[in-house]
C-alpha cells in the first residue's frame, strides 16, 4: 500500500458516510412529502438536513487535522482517530434523526477526535519548529 494508505481509505469512508447522509436528506423530503428547496416543515427533516449541515462543518476542520497528524506524527494512529470521527458522525446522525437530544454523545466522540488530531498536529508542527530553529 502506498504511504498514508489508511488516512486516504479513512478520508473516502468519511466522505461515503457524508454521501450517505445526503441520501438520507432525500429519504426523509419523501417520507415527509416536503420538496426542495423547502427547508421546514417537519422536524425529521429538519433534523436531517441539519445533520448532513453539520457533518459539512466539520468535513474541513477533520479532514485537515487528519491529514497532518498522519504527515507529522503516524499515519496508523491518524487513521484510528479517523475511524473514532466517523463512528462519532453516525452516532450523532443517527441519534439526532430521532430525537435532537440524543445527538450529544456522538457529537462528543467525534469533537474529541477532531480535536485530537488537529491540536496533536499543531503541537507537532510547533515542537518541530522550535526544535529545528534552535528558537
Amino acid at each position: 500500500m502506498q504511504p498514508h494508505g489508511w488516512v486516504a481509505l479513512v478520508t473516502i469512508a468519511a466522505l461515503l458516510v457524508y454521501f450517505w447522509m445526503g441520501l438520507n436528506v432525500g429519504r426523509s423530503r419523501g417520507k415527509t412529502g416536503i420538496a426542495a428547496p423547502a427547508m421546514t416543515g417537519d422536524p425529521y427533516l429538519e433534523r436531517t438536513v441539519r445533520v448532513q449541515a453539520n457533518t459539512l462543518e466539520w468535513l474541513p476542520i477533520f479532514l485537515a487535522g487528519l491529514w497532518l497528524f498522519a504527515l507529522y506524527w503516524n499515519d496508523l494512529i491518524a487513521a484510528g482517530l479517523g475511524v473514532v470521527w466517523i463512528v462519532g458522525r453516525i452516532l450523532y446522525a443517527l441519534g439526532y434523526m430521532k430525537e435532537a437530544g440524543k445527538r450529544e454523545l456522538g457529537f462528543m466522540v467525534q469533537a474529541l477526535a477532531a480535536a485530537a488530531l488537529l491540536f496533536g498536529a499543531l503541537g507537532r508542527i510547533v515542537w518541530m519548529m522550535v526544535t529545528t530553529t534552535g528558537a
